[in-house]
């Protein structure tokens, strides 16, 4: 009998709990029923059969996504569900980003994206993410919300140098065609309420010329590594050479030879550092990813 009465007790308890909460955050409850239906869509946006099945879903998707983040105080929200999407947060909790891919049966990607602020008023402060990666003729430009180097991001690094506003290193998977894959390392900053995406940072070796950003491509078979290593305090990776060096430049012959780089910052720069000895440890992200599919895609951390 006590054990009966025990039980009822927490059972009250938590739906005290349950109730408190609700009250506390009119907007959870909401936000659960957009969540819901937006998981719904996505289980058939990446399998739907033609292209513009795909787009017409993503369409829905995205039209809904907005309605939902319009919830006050929908930044505190943190749409764990949507494991088909990124959702990741900035450190400093000012911003984070929603970004995605819709296949194609081509094996090309189109990347969407969203970038949503912190506001003290719980206010909602969207930045469209337009994926124009068909129109760079030259990845090192630097960029807008509005011409954007399209990625699936999946790791936010803050870069803090004494004397300048705090900028953020974007760490992603940016697909590419039925032969290669790519993953790239950005770098976000704001200024003047836009969005700037580049940045004269990356020193490679030998006093090459500064990048603004960097873009790996490697055989689709394969996976890479690119991590922040909190231990090193360094973004590395895994070093990319070609099977046979007669395939140089050639990235469909390209994968990792087993060696590490990073760049780390020295300065107000990231400087390249080469042949890393690095302990490799297992991390959901760095396979992202071989042959993305729904059913494959790492659950975030």
């Amino acid at each position: 009998m006590n054990r009966v009465k025990t039980l009822l007790i927490l059972f009250l308890m938590s739906c005290a709990v349950t109730n408190v909460s609700a009250q506390l955050n009119p907007g959870t409850e909401t936000l659960s029923k957009y969540q819901d239906s937006l998981v719904k869509i996505t289980s058939t946006l990446f399998s739907a059969p033609s292209n513009a099945d795909r787009f017409a879903q993503n369409a829905k998707f995205i039209k809904m996504l907005v309605t939902a983040l319009k919830t006050p105080s929908s930044f505190d929200f943190g749409f764990d569900s949507l494991q088909m999407i990124s959702v990741i947060q900035s450190p400093d909790r000012t911003f984070r980003i929603f970004s995605w891919y819709v296949p194609t049966l081509e094996g090309t990607y189109r990347f969407f994206g969203t970038v949503q602020m912190a506001t003290r008023d719980g206010k909602l402060k969207l930045y469209p993410l337009l994926d124009e990666t068909d129109q760079f003729k030259d990845t090192n430009i630097i960029a807008t919300n509005k011409q954007w180097y399209g990625a699936r991001y999946y790791e936010i690094v803050p870069l803090i140098v004494s004397g300048q506003q705090t900028s953020y290193v974007l760490l992603g998977w940016k697909g590419n065609t039925n032969k290669t894959s790519k993953k790239v390392i950005e770098v976000l900053s704001f200024a003047n309420d836009e969005l700037k995406f580049g940045k004269a940072i990356f020193q490679g070796a030998k006093n090459t010329e500064v990048k603004n950003r960097i873009v790996f491509e490697y055989n689709k078979l394969n996976s890479m590594t690119l991590r922040l290593d909190k231990k090193e305090q360094m973004i590395v990776f895994d070093h990319l050479a070609p099977f046979d060096p007669n395939m140089e430049g050639n990235f469909e012959y390209y994968a990792s030879d087993s060696s590490f780089d990073g760049y780390r910052l020295l300065g107000n720069q990231l400087k390249l550092m080469e042949n890393i000895e690095l302990k490799n440890d297992p991390n959901a992200k760095d396979d992202f990813y071989i042959d993305p599919k729904p059913k494959e895609i790492p659950v975030k951390n």
